[in-house]
């Protein structure tokens, strides 16, 4: 349970609004926002330096609001938590509403407002490659994340020379692993690290084939989602050592939601011939 500031009921005259009249003319907000963040240390130091300036967090939302024109109060809420959780690096998630007052129904209410809860997830990625230049391949990979702003890299393992797995007649791997926070829904990080793959010409040649790059989602905070496109944690993971061995250079002591090991636990029992080459 992380600790929280609160801001209530913030007024704002801005520009916001599907008619034209209400992004020409502008209306009464109301924004509300809870921080969540760890405070401890600031109530032990009474330092503002530990805390984030609720003052500040005031005149930032106030400021972006004005600045900016949106439709629908809906974008107004995502682009405003956006801006919060990508400049103030201590606040890991938050609740924000945006009430709108004045809203241009034709009927008697006291308000509609837009809630949206958003934060940084942790997320462990897997990289590999077996054409062209594959170092240069996964740097690719890494640096990708590394520049969107929905990301924060917080480890990369070693790379590993490893021999192909389930199709064996093609070149051997270098593989990875590497532990990000992101700002991203499972389903936009899928398709995020597809467009990624697809920027060096990603080519599925059947289920093992050789590949330029491959970004597969190993675990995402402990979600267990098993949808069509997408399952998490990764369904064969723990039969893959080019996999947990380079996890658990980064997480040793991850607990695997369903099968209830330690990453390390799991690299000690992989099953078969070892694939690491080096």
């Amino acid at each position: 349970m992380m600790d929280k500031i609160s801001i209530k009921r913030l007024e704002v005259f801005a520009n916001h609004g599907v008619l034209k009249e209400e992004r020409e003319l502008g209306q009464k907000f109301y924004v509300s926002c809870n921080l969540y963040l760890d405070i401890r240390k600031a109530g032990k130091t009474d330092s503002l330096e530990d805390t984030v300036d609720y003052g500040k967090v005031c005149f930032r939302m106030t400021r972006f609001l004005t600045e900016h024109v949106y439709k629908l109060i809906e974008t107004a809420a995502e682009e405003l938590a956006n801006e919060l959780l990508y400049t103030i690096p201590q606040i890991t998630s938050l609740d924000l509403e945006i009430e709108k007052p004045w809203a241009p129904v034709g009927l008697p209410l006291e308000t509609v407002s837009v809630c949206i809860s958003r934060g940084w997830h942790e997320a462990y990625i897997a990289l590999g490659s077996n054409l062209g230049d594959k170092e240069a391949y996964l740097k690719h990979g890494i640096q990708s994340m590394e520049q969107s702003k929905d990301f924060r890299v917080k480890s990369v393992s070693s790379f590993l020379t490893t021999r192909p797995y389930g199709m064996k007649e093609q070149d051997n791997f270098l593989n990875g692993c590497m532990k990000v926070e992101t700002l991203l829904m499972p389903e936009e990080l899928l398709d995020f690290l597809q467009g990624v793959e697809r920027s060096v010409n990603r080519v599925r040649q059947g289920k093992w084939g050789p590949r330029t790059l491959d970004l597969d989602i190993l675990f995402y905070d402990d979600i267990i989602m098993d949808a069509d496109n997408l399952k998490i944690p990764h369904v064969d993971l723990q039969n893959r050592d080019f996999v947990l061995e380079p996890l658990k250079q980064i997480a040793p002591n991850y607990y695997h939601p369903v099968l209830h090991e330690t990453i390390s636990r799991l690299a000690e029992k992989v099953p078969g011939e070892p694939t690491i080459v080096k």
